[in-house]
This record gives C-alpha cells, sequence and structure tokens, in this order.
C-alpha cells in the first residue's frame, strides 16, 4: 500500500491523499472536469453578450446542478456574477438555503461579493481557475484583488462610508434584538 500524501495549500489547509495509487490524479481529473465546463461557461456568457468572461459550476454528489455564467449586462444587475447566479438557481433547483453538500467551480478566483455568497452558502468546497490579477489585466477592478488581499478595500471603492449613530444606529441594531425569537436561519 502506498503511503498517505500529505499536501499543504497557500492558505494552510491539509489534505490528505488517499493510500490508493491514483487517488490524487483522479481528484485532479474530476475537478478538471467541473472546472472546464465552468471556462465553458465564461466563454458562453461573452459569446451571448451577457456578460463579462466568468462561469460557475454547483456540483452535488458528483453531477453538475446548475451550470451559470455572468449575466450582469443581460440582467442590468452588477450582481449577477457567474458564482451569486450558479448559488441562486442551485438553491431553487435543490429547495434549500445552504449548500453544505455542494462544490463550486468558478472560472476565476472569486470576487469579495461573490466569495461572500459562497460562505453564506456553506459551499463545502472551492476550486477556481484563473488569479483575480488574470481579470484586472483586462480591465476589470483591481479593487477587487486589493479586497481578496486585504488592502485597500475601502481606499478605492470611492464611495463615502459612515457608521450611524444615535436613533439611527440603534434602531438599526435593535431589530435583530426584537426578532431574533421569530427568525431562525437554520
Amino acid at each position: 500500500m502506498e503511503e498517505a500524501k500529505v499536501l499543504e495549500t497557500k492558505d494552510g489547509a491539509i489534505t490528505v491523499a488517499s493510500a490508493f495509487p491514483g487517488h490524487t490524479e483522479a481528484v485532479e481529473d474530476r475537478d478538471h472536469k467541473f472546472l472546464s465546463k465552468a471556462v465553458e461557461e465564461a466563454y458562453k456568457g461573452v459569446d451571448c453578450g451577457d456578460g463579462g468572461p466568468f462561469g460557475a459550476v454547483v456540483v452535488h454528489n458528483n453531477e453538475i446542478v446548475v451550470s451559470c455564467h455572468n449575466m450582469v449586462l443581460k440582467h442590468r444587475d452588477p450582481t449577477a456574477h457567474a458564482e451569486v447566479t450558479a448559488i441562486r438557481e442551485a438553491c431553487k433547483k435543490l429547495k434549500k438555503i445552504e449548500l453544505s453538500d455542494c462544490e463550486m467551480y468558478a472560472s476565476c478566483e472569486p470576487c469579495p461579493m461573490c466569495f461572500g455568497a459562497i460562505h453564506l452558502s456553506r459551499v463545502k468546497k472551492l476550486v477556481y481557475g484563473a488569479k483575480a490579477e488574470a481579470a484586472i489585466a483586462i480591465g476589470f477592478d483591481d479593487f477587487i484583488a486589493d479586497a481578496l488581499r486585504g488592502t485597500a478595500i475601502y481606499q478605492k471603492a470611492h464611495l463615502e462610508i459612515v457608521r450611524a449613530d444615535g436613533n439611527g444606529a440603534i434602531i438599526a441594531e435593535q431589530v435583530f434584538e426584537k426578532t431574533k425569537e421569530k427568525f431562525r436561519m437554520y
């Protein structure tokens, strides 16, 4: 029996490859298959004029649940990124609000909004292809990479950000206290 291989990813996560020969290659082939579908979606979205070159698929039990591309231009909706669209469609199709038994494959490193949606949907695994810098190189806002890297998040947003104080802050915070018994996420 082959010795298990311990692999450390750039974010410090540790994975252990199975002891049987070919396991790592099988995982890589599986990831490549689903990532390739996300890349196909990216091309499809650009070709039909729906939006930028971004695609995403959600996988459940080794089957693609949904395959989506960026729809920002089609819907005139700046939140209609491929990943957000895929999460929305997968939740509808699976009839649930969390995807903890699903994986997402994205053609590009998710922006902060998409990463937030991925996190909130509880996707168990994210595999992405291109780094955010590839999108920046063709004209997408470098705010995305800055936000992902923890630099200059608010400086480049060109918007004034103010936290309310006084009664505005109090009544906004009270909504959580006053509704906690009526609303449960999970």
